[in-house]
């Protein structure tokens, strides 16, 4: 996203630099905080740490399991986008979308009312949307393994579960192209994906102005038994724009999992607080 105002020229930061110079400003955001807690700052591998043999390339397998079996579900995705103002909530953008598919079978995304545009200050941009698809709800597979670097740096617990903490980072950032930079934590016992926290990539900064992407953190459950999806991506963070600090929320939910067949007949109730409305085919970005 970016400023819907005119900004001025910045200049990228370097790897080098520290916190305050990669865009983490001194007050510190909630999901920044806890990414550095968990070492995402320190990206790296932990030489402490020893990571089991074929862990990658096995989490790679079942990540692409997950996403084939993914795309047999149809489900609702809930977006709220909020921007503040002197620590208040200033303005939103909010929307709903039933992922399904039509009667010949293909997927198809339909917004089930019409998008609430309420933003005063900020613009989304295409990249954002890009990100809600692909970046958010982040999953290594082995087709995107190539394009990434994957440390290890041990074995910490999420809800009481042993995880394998793998730090993932792009090889090269690719014109064009959205990437995930962070930590994933995976499943000791079923060797998928129960966390993913960090930040899309790359930042974009430009002449004439910035579009900036705030760190998240992406929630995984067991929906069928057997394979964990995605169900919740929350992410506070503090923007650092060129025309100044920029504290932004989002929130995306995924719910109403139901597993598609070509006899199947899938209906969605209005959610709480939506006034009724035939959905309306989702705008290019």
């Amino acid at each position: 996203m970016n400023p819907a105002m005119a900004t001025v020229a910045q200049t990228p930061p370097k790897p080098a630099q520290n916190l305050r110079k990669l865009g983490v400003p001194r007050r510190l955001s909630a999901t920044v905080k806890l990414l550095i807690v968990a070492g995402w700052a320190a990206a790296g591998p932990n030489a402490q740490a020893q990571m089991p043999l074929d862990l990658v390339r096995s989490v790679a397998d079942a990540g692409s399991r997950l996403v084939a079996e993914r795309d047999n579900y149809t489900y609702t995705q809930r977006f709220r986008f909020t921007e503040f103002r002197g620590g208040l909530p200033a303005g939103r953008y909010e929307e709903v979308r039933d992922i399904t598919f039509t009667g010949t079978g293909e997927r198809q995304e339909l917004h089930r009312t019409k998008p609430i545009m309420q933003l005063q200050r900020m613009r989304l941009t295409d990249e954002d949307f890009r990100d809600l698809r692909d970046v958010n709800p982040f999953v290594l597979t082995r087709e995107t393994l190539r394009f990434y670097k994957v440390g290890y740096k041990g074995i910490e617990q999420v809800d009481g579960l042993d995880c394998h903490v793998l730090a993932v980072r792009p090889k090269q950032v690719l014109y064009g192209q959205r990437f995930f930079d962070g930590l994933l934590w995976v499943g000791v016992e079923h060797g998928q994906v129960v966390r993913a926290g960090g930040r899309p990539v790359p930042q974009i900064h430009r002449i004439e102005d910035s579009n900036l992407f705030p760190a998240f953190i992406t929630d995984y459950q067991p929906i069928d038994g057997k394979h964990w999806f995605p169900v919740r991506t929350e992410g506070d963070d503090i923007l650092p724009f060129p025309t100044g600090n920029q504290r932004v929320k989002v929130l995306i939910e995924y719910s109403d999992y139901k597993r598609f067949s070509a006899t199947s007949t899938v209906t969605f109730g209005k959610a709480p607080g939506e006034a009724s409305s035939e959905p309306e085919s989702a705008p290019a970005p």
